[in-house]
């Protein structure tokens, strides 16, 4: 990930060595280098999303492609905070490091959880047969469009969803290659933990706009985005009501930087007429323009 922008951006190779000393990981090896396994570890997964994405935004301010406002999924919330001037990028990745660390150890310590992604089900029905089923340990964890969301549980709580939601007729049910259950109460360690850690960081107001997981609406002071950093640990992504916001703001496009396109697709199954182009890339970068 983000190898592309390292070999042809100064500025980027000085983001992975900030990103190296606030997170205490050589960051160049462990995007570069690493294999799977490693890199599905959420101590590993995040502040790695958190660079690439943050690599690629910059490559994207360098070909001359500058947001007016931010939003991140799950983890990619974060370098949203510091594009948006709410934290510096030191600080950003100094606190994405910890809460992946946190969020792995509660993953290990909560006896077996994980998380699937249900395709082709409405939400409400999706929240409805995990009711109806007496499942008291899987929540759903995100919504990620009218037609996909995923939930996030014990083992043998989800693997029981996976069977009621497929008899109420989704089309698909896949299970992620997670070490967790994340966005659900069974990180409740995590999040207090961390929410220790926050205590004297200070969260400035936004520069700009910037729009919460916790809420879907947008975030109104310093205060208030350090009240959903550790909060999020625990909520689901509420992407669709984020998607509303965003679409609602006037933004005449919007320009996904970071690994893959998985947020361009959900923007499409979203159905607004406003364009999300792809920017994961150097050559998706240079072939836009904006």
């Amino acid at each position: 990930m983000a190898k592309d922008f390292y070999d042809t951006s100064k500025a980027v190779r000085q983001l992975f060595e900030l990103a190296s000393e606030a997170s205490k990981t050589d960051m160049r090896k462990l995007l570069f280098e690493s294999d799977e396994e490693a890199l599905k570890q959420t101590k590993n997964t995040q502040i790695s999303l958190a660079l690439a994405g943050s690599a690629a935004s910059l490559c994207a301010r360098e070909h001359g492609i500058v947001a007016t406002g931010f939003a991140g999924f799950s983890v990619g919330e974060w370098p949203a905070l510091a594009e948006a001037g709410i934290l510096s990028f030191f600080d950003m990745f100094r606190l994405v490091a910890e809460r992946g660390r946190l969020m792995d150890d509660a993953g290990r310590k909560s006896g077996g959880s994980t998380m699937s992604a249900v395709l082709f089900l409405a939400p409400d029905k999706i929240e409805r047969t995990i009711a109806e089923a007496g499942l008291k340990n899987v929540w759903v964890a995100n919504y990620n469009s009218p037609v996909q969301c995923v939930i996030s549980g014990t083992e043998a709580d989800v693997a029981q969803a996976e069977e009621r939601l497929k008899a109420a007729g989704a089309k698909r049910v896949v299970r992620l290659k997670v070490s967790g259950a994340f966005h659900s109460p069974i990180m409740g360690p995590a999040s207090e933990a961390f929410a220790e850690i926050l205590k004297d960081v200070v969260f400035h107001d936004p520069k700009a706009a910037i729009y919460s997981n916790v809420t879907g609406t947008k975030i109104a002071s310093g205060t208030q985005a350090k009240q959903f950093a550790s909060a999020q640990i625990v909520s689901p992504v509420r992407w669709i009501s984020e998607e509303s916001a965003i679409a609602a703001d006037g933004f005449e496009r919007c320009f996904e930087t970071g690994p893959g396109t998985v947020l361009a697709g959900l923007w499409k199954a979203f159905g607004s007429k406003i364009p999300c182009l792809a920017g994961g890339t150097l050559d998706a970068i240079s072939s836009q323009s904006l």
